[in-house]
């Protein structure tokens, strides 16, 4: 048998799933058994935009906050121990984190992690549905004001309904803190995210819950940055390798959301610094800002607003990168499924 022979007869046997996606019609054939074996109702659900939107963003945002948690961890902290404690165990990233595994095991790196997902459906669910909804609407000339229009409305929605969570997760990340102890308030550690909600709705009421929420609706600048940004440099990117947008490379996207998210994370970086401290002390939604951003420029100049400012770039470039990349590629996906089980009525 020739070397030629050997390759065709190999190429015969190949495995159905690579086969499926080595020729177009085989792919198509793919998308078909996978429809047909699918229940109706999962059918309906992807065929709705929104709800493909929202699936396809909790699943991206949850493979991001699972690689990035630690650095997440991390970044909570040196935001908190800046302006409150001037203990220098946070200062450093790899100093920070070999302190943290020593003190408080691995688990210490994933601690948050349960809100954090916990979050991500509604997060990325209200976001992206909001935001291609408003986009659809807005967008008649594809013009960047719409596209600004369109995150900052995805924006509040997504900040008025998880805002809970996100306070649950910052105190878990830093409640285990020896560092931070002296500074925080005196509680009795939550157990759990479920403990945490319970006991902030119990022992604080919707000013627990909804503490920060002044500072994140400041941090809607982050996405009107973001997402306009993101599209144009997705646009150009199209333009550049001479295909439309929506069949541009994983590569180019990640190329796209990891530049967009490192300018707009830098920029809008001291509110979240500020939502820290809000977070953790239990401020309320707006109340007590002023004297806060006061302290914190005290105690530490304009630098105290961008303590862990290098490790939320070396967090959120990746995390953007996985999450919108990840976005696009799984909506790709239900949009062929869908494609095919509409062919087949």
């Amino acid at each position: 048998m020739t070397r030629r022979d050997a390759a065709n007869a190999r190429a015969s046997t190949s495995s159905p799933d690579v086969d499926a996606f080595a020729n177009p019609q085989h792919a198509t054939n793919f998308y078909r058994n996978l429809a047909r074996g699918a229940p109706p109702s999962a059918l309906a659900l992807l065929s709705d935009k929104a709800f493909a939107n929202g699936f396809s963003g909790a699943i991206a945002g949850t493979v991001a906050a699972t690689v990035v948690c630690p650095l997440d961890v991390l970044k909570t902290r040196l935001q908190v121990s800046a302006a409150t404690t001037g203990t220098t165990e946070y200062l450093s990233t790899y100093g920070a984190l070999r302190r943290i595994v020593r003190h408080e095991g691995a688990r210490g790196l994933y601690r948050g992690l349960g809100p954090t997902v916990a979050a991500l459906l509604p997060n990325w669910g209200v976001y992206f549905s909001t935001y291609g909804a408003l986009k659809r609407i807005f967008i008649a000339d594809a013009n960047h004001f719409a596209h600004i229009l369109a995150a900052a409305g995805a924006g509040a929605a997504t900040i008025f309904v998880t805002n809970p969570l996100w306070v649950a997760k910052t105190r878990l990340q830093v409640q285990h803190s020896h560092a931070l102890a002296s500074a925080m308030p005196k509680r009795v550690p939550y157990t759990s995210t479920i403990n945490a909600l319970t006991r902030m709705m119990r022992e604080e009421g919707l000013k627990g819950l909804y503490s920060g929420f002044g500072p994140s609706l400041i941090g809607i600048a982050h996405v009107i940055i973001q997402f306009p940004l993101y599209e144009s440099i997705k646009v150009e990117l199209a333009r550049e390798r001479e295909v439309a947008v929506n069949k541009i490379e994983p590569i180019d996207l990640m190329v796209a959301s990891a530049i967009a998210k490192m300018i707009a994370s830098t920029l809008t970086y001291p509110h979240e610094v500020i939502r820290s401290h809000m977070h953790v002390h239990g401020l309320g939604p707006f109340s007590g800002i002023g004297a806060l951003v006061r302290r914190i420029y005290l105690e530490g100049g304009v630098a105290a607003f961008y303590r862990g400012c290098a490790t939320n770039l070396i967090r959120t470039t990746p995390a953007a990168a996985i999450t919108f990349t990840s976005f696009e590629l799984v909506s790709r996906e239900i949009e062929k499924l869908v494609a095919a089980a509409r062919e087949d009525d």
